[in-house]
């Protein structure tokens, strides 16, 4: 039987996550269960080490990285060997170095779970893969570790860790939050702004409010038909009736954005997310444009959309001939720049997929915030 993932999650560090994680571990292992802490990242914070007392660790193993230096990190066949009941492992978004058996901590930990151990683990919303943009938007600062949200969305329980920003300012402001840094300025003025925090922590409450309705619409149809089809239930109820969602893709960076959000509207519309790439016929993948379909369909991949290629020498024609193949409700395109010379006589791409597609079927535009800005 696979073990039970708890996820405590926060706007940003210093909000008490990995405390609070250690706390629920001491009380767990008062209870009479096996703890151990698969990996803590204390960040030198007196208060968290403090917490750790008292609760068994599995020794880190050293890792060799590129230019011959060690780093340590998590033993995970050390601590499959142990088979605790609980273990408690930070920093679900890490990422490995390379060599281990896997690339991101968020994989050692389903293999944790898959040999039947509970884990308690730490994440902050913006390492969230859908909203990798527009954290960036928020606060000017581009995530590179990311989580899928369906690693999230999988977990038994969630808890936020809320903080308000002014506390958590105070907190970095006492030096709780990066000890030891003599200078915060440059994170005040940064990151840590109080409207960055205030943005971050509103996307946290909207995070687990989402999540929390979507597992009590599944089980609220679990419970309507009973236990014989509760596992079809559990992977078809939260899907709303007939919708579907399909994002028009080109081979660009920009389009990463488009899909984001596109799949979040799939989300809290409880239903699937397909990406369509109209290729030109006898087109050839090759260079720049081979490099961007490989990081679509790895995107793709990440958050569990399909990704499609559509030859065609009209985009309207291809996407609406899809989107009757797959049963699109929704088509989402990315904001055009502004015609210039005989294009602008052309009908805006939205107006012809509205003619072109059934009936019902709703065109969505994602505004570039990048285009805007140029």
């Amino acid at each position: 039987m696979a073990g039970r993932l708890k996820v405590f999650l926060g706007m940003a560090a210093g909000v008490g996550k990995t405390y609070r994680m250690l706390q629920e571990g001491h009380a767990e292992a008062d209870a009479g269960r096996d703890v151990v802490i698969g990996y803590l990242e204390p960040h030198d914070r007196p208060e968290t080490s403090a917490q750790a007392r008292g609760l068994e660790e599995v020794p880190r193993r050293e890792v060799e990285i590129r230019g011959g230096a060690t780093v340590t990190e998590m033993d995970l066949p050390g601590l499959l060997r142990r088979a605790p009941e609980l273990a408690l492992i930070d920093e679900l978004a890490h990422t490995n170095p390379a060599g281990l058996e896997h690339g991101k901590r968020y994989e050692d930990i389903a293999a944790v779970l898959a040999a039947g151990v509970d884990v308690f683990s730490t994440v902050n919303v913006q390492h969230l893969e859908s909203l990798n943009d527009q954290v960036a938007e928020l606060t000017g600062v581009r995530v590179r570790e990311t989580v899928p949200d369906s690693v999230l969305a999988g977990a038994d329980e969630v808890v936020l860790i809320d903080l308000t920003p002014e506390a958590l300012i105070a907190r970095l402001r006492e030096g709780k939050v990066y000890p030891g840094q003599p200078n915060i300025t440059a994170a005040l003025d940064n990151f840590f702004k109080i409207e960055n925090l205030a943005a971050l922590r509103e996307v946290s409450l909207r995070q687990v409010a989402e999540d929390v309705e979507s597992k009590r619409l599944v089980q609220g149809e679990v419970e309507a038909v009973g236990t014989r089809d509760a596992e079809r239930v559990s992977d078809d109820a939260a899907k709303a009736v007939g919708e579907r969602v399909l994002a028009l893709v080109q081979p660009q960076a920009s389009s990463q954005r488009l899909v984001r959000r596109a799949w979040r509207s799939a989300q809290r519309l409880g239903t699937d997310l397909d990406l369509l790439w109209v290729k030109p016929p006898g087109a050839p993948i090759e260079g720049e444009c081979e490099r961007q379909v490989t990081a679509l369909r790895r995107l793709a991949s990440v958050l569990g959309a399909t990704f499609l290629i559509e030859e065609n020498d009209d985009v309207v024609a291809g996407a609406a001939r899809v989107a009757r193949e797959r049963g699109s409700t929704y088509i989402m395109v990315g904001e055009s720049p502004a015609p210039r010379g005989l294009a602008r006589l052309r009908e805006p791409l939205p107006q012809r997929l509205m003619r072109a597609t059934p009936p019902g079927v709703d065109i969505r535009i994602v505004a570039n915030r990048g285009l805007r800005a140029s």
